[in-house]
């Protein structure tokens, strides 16, 4: 439904939406038990990626073939289940672009218990969103219109991230293809020290193993895309209300010539 055809009486605004989503996305948490739902809950609210996303019109109506790295619980499936039910309402905010009316989500996501509670609490979405438990360096990729991959790269060595980031290439679809990579800019000392010790502790309170990290310069990040094949690779601060140094790099795949 576009933005012109939504009802004026029924559209809500975008505190009451997002206040809206926020509520429906974590719900389904619940039946993973109290740890899931706290844990949902808390990352939505808090973190300002999810919806910067929406409000800056970056996910897309037409992507709808998502592929998410690094998925964790599968929190942005339900968040993208969320949204296309408001969007059928007609409810969504007229100042808000449309996401998918339908989204075919695959969830890549190391962690047993991670993708247990994504499975678990999921379930009943519809279309059921698949959760591939493997490593992000040799899962194999589906045919894809968005990537997501929100700190997880800096897991892995340079080389490891470069790799990553060719298969991602190959995987998006020409034309329309998107790649939204959240990292940490590492020429950012302060932020970027602050963000992988707030990282480490979750990692132990998640009851992870805690790994070394690899870190890039925002310009090195950017210059790698570029490299790889991605076009009008553009920059988006995402850590506002934090201490962190997180940027939000949207990246698109050339039309075929």
């Amino acid at each position: 439904m576009s933005a012109q055809m939504r009802s004026v009486t029924k559209a809500l605004s975008p505190a009451a939406a997002w206040d809206e989503l926020h509520a429906a996305a974590t719900e389904p948490y619940r039946q993973a038990g109290s740890f899931a739902w706290h844990f949902a809950r808390g990352k939505l609210g808090r973190d300002p990626v999810f919806r910067g996303l929406i409000e800056r019109g970056l996910i897309g109506a037409q992507r709808s073939r998502v592929v998410d790295i690094g998925c964790g619980q599968g929190l942005f499936a339900s968040l993208l289940d969320a949204m296309a039910a408001m969007q059928a309402d007609g409810r969504w905010p007229l100042s808000w672009a449309d996401t998918p009316a339908s989204a075919a989500y695959t969830g890549i996501e190391l962690m047993p218990r991670d993708v247990a509670r994504a499975e678990q609490s999921l379930a009943r979405l519809s279309p059921k969103p698949t959760f591939v438990c493997g490593d992000m360096c040799s899962a194999q990729l589906p045919a894809c219109d968005l990537v997501v991959i929100l700190d997880v790269l800096h897991y892995v060595d340079l080389a490891a991230q470069e790799g990553v980031l060719q298969r991602v290439h190959a995987a998006l679809a020409a034309g329309q293809g998107r790649l939204l990579l959240r990292v940490g800019d590492a020429a950012s000392t302060r932020g970027f020290a602050i963000s992988q010790w707030v990282d480490r502790t979750v990692t132990r309170i998640r009851g992870h193993k805690v790994s070394p990290t690899w870190g890039r310069p925002l310009a090195d990040w950017i210059a790698l895309l570029q490299r790889l094949g991605f076009a009008d690779v553009r920059s988006v601060p995402m850590s506002e209300g934090t201490p962190f140094a997180n940027v939000l790099l949207v990246a698109d795949v050339r039309g075929t010539t």
